[in-house]
């Protein structure tokens, strides 16, 4: 590089450094992709341009990447480091021939001809200066800002205007070695990879930018023309007795207060706050699994996003998270409790479209709501809602709702074609801010109508809220889905369009719980999830410090060691350091005297503390099981052991949303863990090691409440096996009451009516209930419950049971 061109370099990346903020997708590369640094690498771009390439040498030297200024020298020979599909286009005339670039791939894989150790990788690199994916009626703005093909005029312009938004996204390296030794190394090849790699450009700037938008007053004209509306509006008219006018009308108002009003602009305004809001509140985001998203997205799927749902937060850090991955926010379900001003206009332009709690029969709006979520799908947009219908007060995931599941299975039965898939998502933070109200509703309190005062009044208690988590869990495709539910679904729909297929309520509720268990095993033990679990678990609520970090050390072990499933994430680094972190957040008390240091939960916290055990409990559910049998009973071997878990997994299953495949295979993981960290002696029988026993009660104590629960349950059943599902879920709430106020449980789920009534469906379904046939199955559940408790919680579940058939 001669030394004017350098000096004109340096300058430009001067300039670009004041005016341009990149942002790297994946932020990672190296974690991300399959980028070998120890391989030569060879830069793909769609098109040559020198501050493209200054963008990406700023990106390079953070990252420890080559420069692409600097030539690739291979035995002496220099190559270049970029390779472009395509010349830099001028103001007048045609662009550049792209024959010499080609000619270049040529020469790449004649090297490989020649050195046949020799393996480059090419890497994609697609830079965005703005996201903004234009409108369908786009004229002016379109053409001076015109993205893909601009003019040096245009692309200084888009510096000026969109530098701030400037995304570089780098995608997983292609083996030229691989393409040489399978399909050969002449000018064919070369012209095959050009063309790959402009289907993978144009793909990539569709899931970065999404579908183009559409003009609100025109997508209702569309809408109501539509074969379902029309007819629902006749139906209305006819059993109104109003005009077809004054029904359409109607349906004009729903729309309106259904849609969205998407605007790129409030989103990159709101991006800004956001990235303030986020420094503020949290020390970071952890996120895992964003890339398996990009390549659905990349490969043309609908992408439905099912998270859970902890706080009013969810809607915002999603987006968010997915707008920095490099994908489109998505246009979210929201309950209509949410449409207030001035949140309710702002949300709307942000993607959100708003859907009643309840549609109470009325066809005509249910018929405007189907359109419209056709409407989304058919164009290709994203769509996110949450399963669970509301917030969760306890910690755990809700009962999932139905109602948008079915509808979007609809949507695929009336005809989309390509793939959709659902991809559930764990949102978890070492700091929910609504945790305290969740319980004042739980003990009684009326719930709070949504206002501009309540979010006036939480971004005045911003704090340290720690660090968030946002877990992308197993993808879920409903095509596939269908055809294991119903192998000739296509057909059947075909056949008879107006007819509900009989396999199509239970697929939906199948397909409801299947979310739930994704969710859930893409859960995060974050520090304060697994510090919470423990000392909730000790007597007291209180540890000695060096016990909570060899307790914290023993469950990291665990859960690393016998991995729940491959998309849940676990706190880095040791007991000491997640409990230094979970002191910096305030979550737990630090007292110290002269023996030593004591973490303890303060008394009125405990209940809070609850909701986050509870977020992660059923990925210790099965090992404290595992120790309780270890604990309680004096002899204790593997079939046993086993047995146990077998008869209460499907319980715990119902409840927890849980997916575990290989029951015994998961079951001897632990074992082997155990024996590893020397708590247990022993091949098949096993014995306590005396002096590490603690450790192995503490970890029994996780699931004692939940136990005591099926006790109650199968003591009930013992006696009473006639019983029907009502009587047993108000007698199982009475007794657990009674309970409760014995022995001081204060957990809100040990309460929940909706959870025994879930326990109460899975027992009907099991064959337990209203019924003699499996009299011998519950006498030995109720065996196993019972030796597994302590013998004054054992005494009382029995007292209060043999008292209530008495009476």
């Amino acid at each position: 590089m001669s030394k004017p061109d350098s000096i004109m370099l340096r300058l430009l990346r001067w300039i670009q450094k004041k005016m341009v903020h990149t942002i790297v997708v994946p932020h990672d590369p190296f974690a991300d992709l399959n980028i070998d640094p120890e391989k030569p690498i060879v830069y793909v771009m769609k098109t040559e341009s020198i501050s493209d390439s200054a963008a990406l040498s700023e990106i390079t030297d953070d990252l420890g990447l080559p420069s692409p200024y600097e030539p690739l020298q291979l035995d002496g020979l220099k190559v270049p480091r970029v390779v472009c599909l395509e010349g830099r286009k001028p103001i007048i005339g045609k662009r550049l021939s792209g024959e010499k670039f080609i000619d270049c791939f040529t020469s790449l894989l004649a090297l490989h001809r020649q050195q046949p150790d020799l393996d480059i990788q090419l890497v994609p690199v697609s830079l965005y200066w703005g996201r903004t994916p234009g409108k369908e009626d786009d004229t002016m703005k379109a053409a001076v800002l015109e993205r893909e093909n601009p003019t040096w005029l245009r692309k200084w312009l888009m510096i000026l205007f969109l530098g701030r938004h400037n995304f570089v996204q780098f995608s997983n390296a292609m083996s030229l070695r691989y393409m040489a030794d399978e399909h050969g190394s002449d000018k064919e090849i070369a012209h095959k990879l050009t063309r790959v790699a402009r289907v993978h450009f144009r793909r990539q700037r569709k899931v970065m930018t999404g579908p183009q938008l559409p003009n609100r007053q025109m997508m209702f004209a569309s809408l109501l023309k539509s074969e379902s509306i029309i007819k629902a509006i006749e139906e209305e008219a006819a059993n109104k007795k109003i005009s077809k006018e004054k029904a359409r009308e109607t349906a004009i108002e729903y729309l309106d207060e259904i849609a969205a009003d998407y605007s790129d602009s409030l989103v990159r305004i709101a991006e800004r706050f956001l990235t303030w809001l986020w420094n503020k509140l949290y020390s970071g985001i952890n996120i895992r699994g964003a890339e398996q998203i990009r390549q659905l997205h990349h490969d043309g799927h609908e992408i439905v996003y099912v998270p859970c749902h902890r706080s009013h937060m969810d809607y915002l850090l999603l987006s968010y998270i997915l707008y920095y991955q490099g994908m489109v926010p998505p246009h979210i379900a929201a309950g209509i409790n949410l449409n207030f001003w001035p949140a309710g206009p702002m949300f709307r332009r942000g993607g959100a479209f708003f859907i009643r709690r309840s549609f109470n029969g009325n066809k005509l709006y249910t018929a405007v709501f189907r359109a419209y979520l056709d409407q989304l799908f058919a164009k290709g947009y994203s769509v996110e809602y949450f399963t669970e219908g509301g917030r969760s007060r306890t910690g755990r995931l809700l009962a999932p709702k139905t109602g948008m599941l079915a509808m979007t299975i609809n949507s695929v039965l009336r005809g989309i074609e390509r793939p959709v898939t659902l991809v559930p998502v764990y949102l978890g933070y070492d700091h929910v801010m609504e945790v305290a109200t969740y319980h004042k509703e739980l003990s009684g309190k009326k719930k709070q109508k949504e206002s501009v005062w309540q979010v006036f009044g939480a971004i005045r208690k911003l704090g340290n809220f720690g660090q968030g988590y946002v877990n992308f869990g197993e993808p879920i495709n409903i095509q596939n889905f269908l055809k294991q539910q119903a192998p000739d679904w296509r057909e059947e729909v075909a056949n008879d369009p107006e007819q509900k297929p009989t396999w199509l309520t239970p697929a939906v509720n199948q397909l409801a719980n299947k979310v739930m268990t994704n969710i859930n095993g893409a859960a995060a033990a974050s520090s304060v999830t697994l510090a919470s679990l423990i000392l909730l678990a000790s007597e007291r609520n209180a540890l000695q410090r060096q016990q909570l970090e060899r307790q914290l050390d023993f469950y990291l072990t665990l859960l690393k060691g016998a991995p729940y499933t491959g998309y849940t994430s676990v706190a880095e680094g040791d007991g000491k350091s997640i409990v230094d972190h979970c002191l910096s957040l305030n979550k737990f008390i630090s007292d110290k005297d002269p023996l030593g240091e004591i973490i303890s939960i303060e008394e009125s916290s405990s209940i809070t503390m609850s909701y986050y055990r509870n977020n992660i409990i059923h990925l210790m559910v099965i090992p404290s099981l595992i120790a309780s049998c270890l604990v309680r009973y004096e002899e204790c071997n593997r079939n046993q052991i086993l047995a146990v878990v077998e008869d209460f997994y499907p319980l715990l299953k119902a409840e927890l949303f849980m997916g575990i495949d290989d029951i015994p295979g998961y079951v001897d993981q632990v074992l082997e863990l155990m024996t590893k960290a020397n708590l247990i002696k022993g091949d098949s029988h096993y014995v306590v090691v005396e002096h590490n026993i603690y450790q192995l009660t503490l970890l029994a104590e996780t699931v004692s409440e939940t136990l005591q629960r099926y006790a109650i349950i199968f003591n009930l059943l013992a006696i009473k096996p006639e019983l029907d599902r009502p009587d047993l879920e108000r007698d199982s709430h009475l007794l657990a009451q009674r309970l409760g106020a014995l022995h001081g449980i204060t957990a809100p789920e040990f309460y929940d009516k909706k959870l025994y009534n879930t326990l109460s469906v899975k027992l009907k379904e099991l064959g337990y209930l209203s019924s003699t046939e499996h009299v011998e199955d519950v006498a030995r559940i109720r065996d196993h419950a019972n030796g597994l408790l302590r013998s004054s919680v054992k005494q009382t579940i029995q007292d209060s049971v043999n008292a209530e058939h008495l009476s």
